[in-house]
């Protein structure tokens, strides 16, 4: 399992190269598939609703009304269809691209599985809801899928009698089962949403929109595609005539042909043990369990800053139990703690120049303990010319060499401010670098935002302003960047001789 997972990483790493070339790293689109689904949802929402109001929704009308739309009316309601087709075709797309990224990330496990549980059944509901889209046009094609789908799902022991039954010849379909079809299509989409809303119910400032960059340019060459290749129907349905050969929209109608080869019972089964898979895959093989972070209420004020910074919602804000003059209290949720420290970045207290008493933060994790760090930073700095403090999860052990010294963390995000300044102010190194994962596509969701927004003095607690700038490196790459984390690190030592030299 772990080899499929870094094959993927490396070929998702080496496929972003390119598009972080053309876009930029922070445009890029495989750091915002989540929000580009949203985005693309709101594009199909939109187009279907303009749709709906020229839509004739009989069964004898219903080609009549799609093709006055996309001939007579081309200019407008004609680009709205086929706007509604490559949004949809493009919904898909990320959908898929963001489940199996997420996959080779490894970002299901431990007390992501919530939010990896709820994306599974939103695929499903996107082939369900474009599948019925494809019956309501009555074309040839749609004719192939209605009686294709009706009797794959007759394998079901779950009819009184067999659906397909509908579509026998011309005759035999109602109009009160072409209205359940509009139905399905109308309503299914307002489930979706639902699912959507509790499926990033565990992620707080959860990032439904992707950057207006990238929005604007995605819908360019949606309009693009709509008038070079607008959507066009095939003939009229005629329930009296098999189809010949319809023409077939891969990105929904892949599995169709398999109804050709393998039999619906055996195919139904083949999906169960597929989603069941799936379902399990984030306890395969089990997740070391991390302690989550603890309070420590003796040194805990109350400043609500771990509960702002929280990624995942895992602090909530409560009265405060221990009878000091402090309005509230946090208290951690252990189901939905990830482990990755941001929290304890965020706290005022997680300071290493504290001289008497126990070094003992607000908020800490118990197996990354602060008083930890800041020996650790101490310990064998003599030669050191430059301190990494490196995000654990990415490929950052090639920094490893003559006059560095790497710390890792669980993520960048868990470093305060101040252990910057103790590293520079105590002459533990002469540059500071903070290598992390790809700008806007934090392993732990935020990390890197309130790292940068600390360091430019944004976000409290904020680096002080005797830091000298030039000595303090930001490097946010993405996984699979050994050569360019190298030469990000020689070009700061550079910079840092050249500042010695003035």
């Amino acid at each position: 399992m772990e080899l499929i997972k870094r094959a993927l990483a490396h070929a998702f790493a080496r496929f972003e190269a390119v598009f972080e070339y053309a876009f930029g790293q922070r445009n890029t689109p495989f750091a915002w598939l989540g929000a580009l689904g949203w985005y693309f949802y709101w594009i199909v929402a939109a187009t279907g609703v303009y749709l709906y109001i020229f839509f004739d929704t009989g069964i004898t009308d219903a080609y009549a009304s799609v093709e006055y739309m996309t001939h007579d009316q081309w200019y407008a309601a004609g680009i709205m269809r086929s706007l509604h087709r490559y949004a949809s075709d493009a919904l898909v797309v990320v959908v898929v691209l963001h489940i199996f990224r997420e996959f080779a990330f490894d970002r299901l496990r431990g007390r992501r599985f919530f939010a990896w549980l709820t994306g599974l059944p939103l695929l499903a509901f996107i082939y369900l809801c474009g599948i019925s889209g494809y019956w309501l046009v009555w074309d040839q094609l749609a004719q192939y899928i209605a009686v294709a789908t009706t009797e794959w799902l007759d394998t079901l022991p779950l009819f009184g009698e067999p659906i397909a039954n509908n579509f026998l010849n011309s005759t035999t379909l109602g109009g009160r089962f072409f209205t359940l079809m509009v139905f399905i299509h109308i309503f299914g989409p307002l489930f979706m949403l639902l699912l959507m809303w509790v499926h990033i119910q565990r992620h707080s400032q959860a990032k439904v929109n992707p950057p207006r960059p990238l929005a604007i340019g995605t819908l360019a060459v949606l309009v693009i595609l709509s008038l070079v290749f607008p959507a066009v129907s095939q003939g009229p349905a005629d329930l009296d005539v098999v189809p010949a050969e319809p023409g077939f929209d891969w990105f929904y109608l892949a599995g169709y042909p398999l109804l050709d080869l393998v039999p619906g019972g055996q195919l139904w089964l083949y999906l169960f043990a597929a989603f069941l898979v799936l379902a399990v895959l984030p306890w395969i093989p089990p997740a070391e369990r991390v302690p989550a972070a603890a309070v420590n209420l003796g040194n805990c004020n109350g400043c609500t800053r771990c509960f702002d910074d929280c990624p995942f919602g895992a602090i909530n804000m409560v009265p405060r139990t221990d009878g000091r003059a402090y309005e509230s209290e946090p208290v951690v949720n252990v189901n939905q703690s990830t482990s990755c420290g941001i929290c304890v970045g965020s706290c005022p207290t997680s300071t290493p120049f504290r001289r008497s008493g126990p070094l003992q933060p607000g908020i800490e994790l118990p197996d990354r303990n602060i008083a930890d760090l800041r020996d650790e930073l101490v310990a064998g700095t003599e030669n050191a010319r430059v301190i990494v403090f490196a995000c654990d999860t990415g490929d950052t052990h090639e920094l490893e060499q003559d006059g560095v010294k790497v710390i890792r963390l669980p993520c960048v995000g868990m470093l305060p401010p101040s252990f910057v300044d103790f590293a520079l102010a105590r002459h533990h190194a002469e540059g500071v670098m903070i290598a992390g994962c790809a700008e806007g596509d934090c392993q732990h969701r935020l990390g890197n935002d309130w790292t940068i927004e600390r360091m430019a003095r944004r976000r409290d607690p904020y680096l002080r302003q005797r830091v000298d700038e030039r000595r303090v490196c930001l490097s946010w790459l993405p996984w699979g960047s050994t050569r360019r984390r190298q030469r990000a690190l020689a070009e700061f030592r550079a910079a840092l001789s050249e500042i010695d030299d003035e």
